[in-house]
């Protein structure tokens, strides 16, 4: 059902487009999804106080209220701070929005809006994007899509509106991903990919942390595991960041639609030039950064304490970010990398020393070799890194996962890993770490096997999964290929034979119309 109406949302959004560029259509659309979502939310808390007033049996009771009293009441913004509801003032809220939704200012009531939002709540400043008056859209689009905006979730009760306002949000977030095909990746990492990372590292407590957050779905993925999982909102804090100014606001908006507390930095900045959160160290980071960025490095970063195993070349970033994440781990903590395969066994420049003593010094964890087309933006295959401070378990080994065989095609240019190879992935490596009720680990020929330290030296200290996990067993006895044979001995002559026939039927056909040969 949910799935129908976002489709449906999504197809009439998209005709509003006109022939507006994706990239910069996304920042109205979504930009709107979230005003309504401050607005709702707002509304929901004030129809909730408004009923807790006038109840003698709740702690919120007004004694001998009248209209006045209870309206003035309303007025108080502690009721809304102490639930994280941001405050609406009266003429930014989305009823009043969309009763002017066919005034041809429409746009410059949405800036105002949003400017009178961002001045009386301090967390959304810099964050809302005053964009609407000068929107190169045709004359009633705005209005238009200002409608459309205002059916999402309309009628259910607030806490529903919010899911749907959420969930609405990230499929939009896919959607221009993909119509933006190469530069959607620089914002978005799809969902699948995510979802793996992140049942790896399980997530469920302490400090997460994104370096190169994009619009935050690492988060929001980690928050619904938790929940999944028993967790709460609220049982892991967040902290991210990200260069790109557009996108830094399109993840505190995904953040906040889900009522997720967040520090993204004082602002948008450079990683590894202006880092936002230098003594942050973390139970868990999830990333994945652009790979193979060539214009990275500066100056400044000589000598950083960051490069524990060795100084990364200027012209890659890869290794700047392991040695990153590692960093601002905690001793116990653990992360999880989506980075492009070269990372894996590239020697240039440094990178194969650097990669031989972080194997040595026992900080690799699990390799995972991914298939291919699983992102919008590129056709370099990648594979997910895994990292730990401290190893208490299964010291001097590392688990090598080859998952390339095992995506399903959703479209003809992309492929995903469905939920059932994700739980079986999970689990192998929840097996390997030896965690409670996880079973037993075995290796299996041809997608998962531990490897010591000494056969990785022998190997270069490369860590692509398909040198060590070997082939599939293939079930093959001698009866069975005799039998094959004959199985396709016969399919071979029936083909055979077809063709013959058509041969003949081609023949006949051109000799009906005088060309015989």
């Amino acid at each position: 059902m949910l799935d129908d109406i976002k489709k449906t949302l999504w197809a009439t959004a998209d005709k509003l487009r006109t022939n507006m560029d994706a990239a910069e259509y996304k920042h109205l659309v979504l930009g709107l999804i979230f005003l309504k979502y401050i607005s709702d939310t707002f509304d929901a808390r004030r129809a909730e106080l408004t009923k807790r007033f006038a109840d003698q049996t709740d702690d919120y009771f007004l004694h001998d209220s009248d209209a006045e009293l209870v309206a003035e009441e309303l007025e108080d913004r502690d009721y809304y701070k102490a639930t994280n509801v941001f405050w609406v003032p009266e003429g930014a809220r989305w009823e009043a929005l969309r009763s002017a939704a066919k005034q041809a200012d429409i746009g410059k009531r949405i800036d105002d809006a949003l400017t009178h939002i961002e001045l009386e709540n301090p967390k959304l400043k810099g964050i809302l994007d005053k964009r609407y008056a000068r929107a190169q859209l045709p004359d009633g689009k705005l209005g238009e899509l200002v409608d459309l905006v205002s059916t999402i979730g309309f009628g259910d009760n607030p806490s529903v509106a919010r899911d749907i306002l959420g969930q609405v949000y990230e499929y939009f977030l896919g959607m221009f991903a993909s119509a933006e095909g190469k530069r959607g990746g620089q914002f978005y990492t799809p969902v699948s990919i995510v979802k793996t990372l992140v049942a790896i590292l399980s997530p469920h407590h302490g400090q997460v942390y994104d370096p190169c957050c994009g619009s935050g779905g690492m988060f929001v993925q980690s928050e619904k595991f938790i929940e999944a999982h028993g967790g709460k909102l609220g049982d892991v804090s967040i902290y991210g960041q990200e260069a790109n100014p557009t996108t830094w606001r399109l993840a505190a908006m995904n953040l906040a639609i889900r009522g997720i507390d967040f520090n993204l930095g004082r602002e948008p900045g450079d990683t590894f030039t202006r880092n936002q959160h230098p003594d942050l160290r973390a139970d868990f980071i999830l990333a994945n950064p652009p790979f193979n960025i060539s214009d990275w490095w500066h100056g400044s970063l000589t000598g950083d304490p960051r490069w524990v195993y060795g100084d990364p070349p200027q012209g890659n970033a890869n290794y700047a970010w392991l040695q990153h994440m590692l960093y601002h781990l905690k001793p116990t903590g653990r992360a999880g990398i989506v980075l492009a395969n070269g990372s894996m066994s590239s020697s240039q420049n440094n990178e194969g020393v650097i990669r031989a003593a972080m194997v040595d010094a026992d900080v690799v964890e699990v390799m995972v070799a991914l298939p291919g087309q699983l992102f919008f933006n590129t056709q370099i295959p990648a594979c997910l890194w895994f990292l730990v401070k401290r190893k208490t378990h299964r010291k001097g080994e590392i688990l090598f996962i080859d998952a390339r065989k095992v995506a399903t095609m959703i479209s003809r240019v992309q492929s995903e890993l469905t939920d059932e190879v994700i739980e079986r992935i999970a689990s192998v490596v929840a097996a390997w770490r030896g965690e409670p009720d996880a079973g037993e680990y075995q290796d299996v020929a041809g997608f998962c096997r531990s490897v010591n330290l000494a056969e990785i030296a022998e190997h270069g200290h490369v860590l692509t999964p398909g040198r060590y996990v070997g082939a599939e067993e293939v079930d093959d006895k001698d009866e069975d290929f005799a039998k094959k044979m004959q199985q396709l001995t016969e399919k071979l002559g029936e083909q055979m034979a077809k063709g013959a026939e058509l041969d003949q039927l081609i023949r006949q056909k051109l000799g009906g119309l005088g060309y015989e040969f």
